[in-house]
């Protein structure tokens, strides 16, 4: 669709089909309508994790990928490993370009993103959206784990949207999802976590730019917590 008034309108068309729909029955009809051009993306975190589930419960061969900035925790990867085992799937994982990272360390230094937020951005850029387009590429609907409760910046998420920027769908089946009902699948079906959450981290992302926060606090606190107060996002979901 090229015409902006004809995806705005199967935009609200769509949103108005899975109003009272449940996360399995958006992700169903997804999957089936488009099976060669449907992927979602996982960073491992519970939200994913919840959507792996209910994805491999419907089709394990449904492309699911991640993105691997080479900064991750230990942990994420056995998570990575642990889930492509319990559910008999493969993840693909996409790596970003060693020549620009070499290149960016060379000219910024190894941990450049503390120095200020353009050099983070630019990190978040060359480690993680690069790979990003390439695993979109040729894809028209991105399936992602955002949740309105998550921050400020995503509190107006809808099920569906259009991505301007990627120009595809982009389907977020707990969009209306709470912290305690992600929580309460998560036990229910006994699906796998990282044990990171257990110890503070709400949301995990690369080890230098990640850490635990305290009661209270915002779940995207622990995310770059050395800048000031504002759009806090790696650029992956572009407001």
């Amino acid at each position: 669709m090229n015409n902006s008034s004809d995806i705005a309108e199967r935009i609200r068309q769509l949103n108005a089909k899975f109003q009272n729909a449940s996360a399995q029955e958006v992700l169903s009809y997804f999957i089936k309508t488009f099976p060669e051009k449907v992927t979602f993306s996982t960073s491992l975190g519970v939200e994913d994790q919840v959507i792996t589930h209910l994805i491999a419960s419907m089709d394990k061969k449904a492309n699911i990928f991640t993105l691997d900035s080479g900064r991750l925790f230990q942990e994420t990867y056995d998570l990575l490993h642990i889930t492509e085992v319990r559910y008999a799937i493969r993840i693909h994982v996409f790596f970003p370009n060693a020549g620009k990272v070499e290149k960016m360390v060379r000219e910024k230094g190894i941990n450049l993103f503390y120095d200020s937020v353009e050099n983070r951005k630019l990190c978040c850029e060359i480690r993680k959206t690069d790979s990003l387009k390439r695993a979109l590429r040729g894809k028209d609907v991105w399936i992602s784990g955002l949740r309105r409760e998550q921050s400020f910046t995503r509190k107006d998420t809808l099920v569906v949207e259009w991505d301007e920027h990627y120009r595809l769908f982009k389907v977020n089946p707990l969009a209306y999802w709470t912290s305690e009902m992600v929580w309460d699948h998560l036990r229910r079906y006994r699906i796998p976590y990282n044990p990171l959450h257990d110890k503070g981290f709400p949301s995990i992302g690369c080890q230098p730019c990640t850490r635990a926060v305290e009661t209270g606090e915002d779940i995207r606190a622990g995310r770059w917590w050395w800048e000031a107060d504002g759009h806090r996002e790696c650029g992956i979901h572009r407001s």
